[in-house]
């Protein structure tokens, strides 16, 4: 195949036949994965290709994941720069790619990072775009990533960690109007007695 540096570059049949394809890591943003995609090679042929080929990156979000804060710190420091992924093509929304995202983890190992997000509980299940919510696979995946979010609800992981007793008192107490208005009266007070 040729390299694809836009996600416009990918034909609509690859998006429709979920066609997985194989990539270098490069950034990791809020926005997802920047990649480079790394098409298939036959290496004489590849040499030539590369002098010709141009540079950019391709935006990969984790499909019917929606990311936690924690979960965007997690992804950087669990992967590293230049590493390579493959990713299943599942969508395209304007220039970003809705992707199942794998992981070599050891020789015949690979993660799926979309479930182990959910699992460790740092983000929650979403629609997944671009595939129809009344075929086979969309529900096969989804039923897949709701079982690794359960996981983590169960184990109270991440997002799903329930505060303490006394936390929850104390949260409560301090967003209560009644002693937001008492602290504001109080730091008035104070700054008026200084004058």
């Amino acid at each position: 195949t040729s390299k694809f540096t836009s996600a416009l570059d990918i034909p609509v049949e690859f998006v429709e036949k979920n066609v997985k394809l194989r990539g270098k890591l490069h950034h990791i943003t809020e926005k997802g994965l920047e990649v480079e995609h790394i098409p298939i090679s036959i290496p004489f042929i590849t040499s030539i290709q590369r002098k010709r080929q141009s540079k950019g990156l391709l935006l990969v979000r984790l499909a019917g994941v929606e990311l936690a804060p924690s979960g965007t710190a997690w992804l950087q420091q669990e992967l590293k720069p230049k590493q390579t992924i493959w990713f299943q093509l599942l969508g395209r929304e304007d220039l970003a790619l809705e992707c199942l995202v794998l992981v070599n983890k050891g020789r015949f190992l690979s993660m799926c990072l979309n479930e182990e997000i959910l699992r460790q509980g740092l983000g929650r299940t979403a629609r997944i775009e671009g595939l129809h919510h009344d075929s086979r696979l969309y529900w096969k995946i989804h039923k897949r990533l709701l079982r690794a979010e359960l996981k983590a609800l169960k184990k109270n992981k991440g997002i799903w960690k329930e505060e303490s007793y006394s936390e929850r008192i104390r949260d409560r107490i301090s967003n209560n109007k009644f002693v937001q208005t008492l602290k504001q009266f109080v730091s008035w007070l104070r700054s008026s007695i200084q004058r």
